[in-house]
């Protein structure tokens, strides 16, 4: 699509409303949509079919069956995840087991994020939820109980009151990790979502170095890492029962849903999500605007379009709506001092996007932790978009080629060739 104007959405949990960009007019613009831009959202009816015909296991209402504790796990703001969209339809199979709302839990699986608030589990839950059940946050330092080991050595800790329940569930989302062909979803609201620090850091650092050198886990695949066979033996010891994995449009609406046994469901509805997530990059452009629409807390994570599609030298915009601003707490990896942060935080990097000339964060949030946290003259913070236009056209004299990914937060790159 080409024009001199593009409306990309924004404030994905705030207003989610629209943001208009304008361009001078000897400026090319190409608008990059992912194919499944318009793919259309499920019904209620559709998604209660979906979730009682579940991949690698008995239906939910048979499994709860005789029950007596029911967990069900749930992803925070961090993940675009709508999960109020699909609560109702759990609980009706739940309750067709005989299940009461007694026995019935809710524990947020935050991982190293900070604790929901109220408003904020209302937000992904709905109201009449937060006011029924009881809804916990996960604390990874305490109240944690070790349930083995995997075979990568990873001590396995997990939520005292989740492995305290008999039925264990999730509601999360298959969304590309780092705009690449690697999936978030599946056993992930185990590992990290309720394991304890022990488990995370081991995860997400001492793991790696241990497997440097190693022959690559024969059971690793395309989309498999061997962190994600790591993940998934921890969350079969925590006793991860029933997972339901949803596939979203840029609208942030359900259009697919993949239920039933966590393994199967990631890798159905991660071949399935290629078909929705996949873009077409754009050739090598002047200007590179990543809208990171609706991860708009963790805009770092769609920057691979970016680094494709940007010229040495050009500039790379992004665009970020979140009233939390770009640095969300984060235990393992945040930065909690002038030059120290959790046991996962490296200080001094220099951070770059491909071959970018400029970086310019558009942000009407800013903090002076955030300016801190990508250091560098060649990175500039705009509040508003007529200030970034304004810095672009100061570097460009003439005619420029522009690339904008509307929701680069799940946008993932097509391959070339298919």
């Amino acid at each position: 699509m080409i024009a001199n104007k593009v409306s990309v959405p924004i404030a994905c949990w705030g207003d989610n409303t629209e943001l208009d960009l304008t361009f001078p007019e000897s400026w090319s613009v190409r608008q990059c949509t992912m194919n499944g831009h318009n793919a259309p959202a499920l019904t209620d009816d559709e998604i209660r079919r979906r979730l009682s015909s579940p991949h690698g296991t008995i239906p939910l209402r048979e499994l709860a069956v005789g029950k007596k504790r029911i967990v069900i796990l749930f992803d925070d703001l961090i993940r675009p995840t709508p999960t109020y969209r699909i609560i109702p339809s759990v609980l009706e199979e739940l309750h067709a087991a005989g299940i009461s709302d007694g026995q019935i839990r809710f524990v947020a699986a935050i991982g190293t994020h900070g604790p929901m608030t109220r408003s904020e589990m209302v937000q992904k839950l709905g109201a009449d939820i937060v006011e029924r059940f009881p809804v916990y946050n996960h604390n990874i330092y305490d109240n944690v109980v070790k349930v083995g080991v995997t075979s990568h050595g990873t001590p396995v800790f997990i939520n005292r009151e989740v492995a305290s329940c008999d039925l264990k569930l999730g509601i999360g989302g298959v969304i590309p990790y780092y705009a690449q062909h690697v999936y978030n979803g599946g056993g992930k609201i185990i590992l990290p979502g309720v394991s304890g620090m022990e488990t995370i850091h081991d995860y997400h650092v001492s793991f790696h170095e241990r497997s440097k050198g190693k022959p690559l886990d024969s059971r690793c695949e395309e989309g498999v890492p061997p962190y994600r066979i790591n993940l998934e033996e921890a969350a079969r010891l925590a006793g991860l029962d029933f997972k339901v994995d949803l596939v979203q449009n840029n609208r942030k609406e359900v259009v697919g849903l993949f239920a039933g046994d966590f393994v199967d469901t990631h890798r159905a509805a991660s071949k399935w999500a290629r078909g929705i997530y996949e873009t077409e990059i754009a050739p090598p452009s002047d200007v590179v605007i990543l809208n990171t629409y609706p991860k708009e807390d963790q805009p770092m994570k769609g920057l691979w379009v970016a680094v494709q599609s940007v010229k040495p030298g050009g500039d790379v915009v992004i665009l970020s709506h979140s009233a939390n601003g770009l640095s969300h707490h984060h235990h393992l990896f945040g930065k909690f001092g002038t030059d120290y942060g959790g046991p996962g935080y490296s200080p001094g990097r220099h951070f770059t996007v491909g071959d970018a000339g400029r970086i310019i964060f558009c942000t009407p949030y800013p903090s002076r932790v955030d300016v801190d946290s990508y250091p560098g003259d060649h990175v500039h913070f705009r509040r508003t978009w007529n200030e970034t236009r304004l810095l672009l056209e100061t570097g460009i004299t003439g005619p420029a080629t522009v690339a904008v990914y509307p929701y680069g937060g799940i946008q993932m790159a097509q391959p070339k060739g298919d």
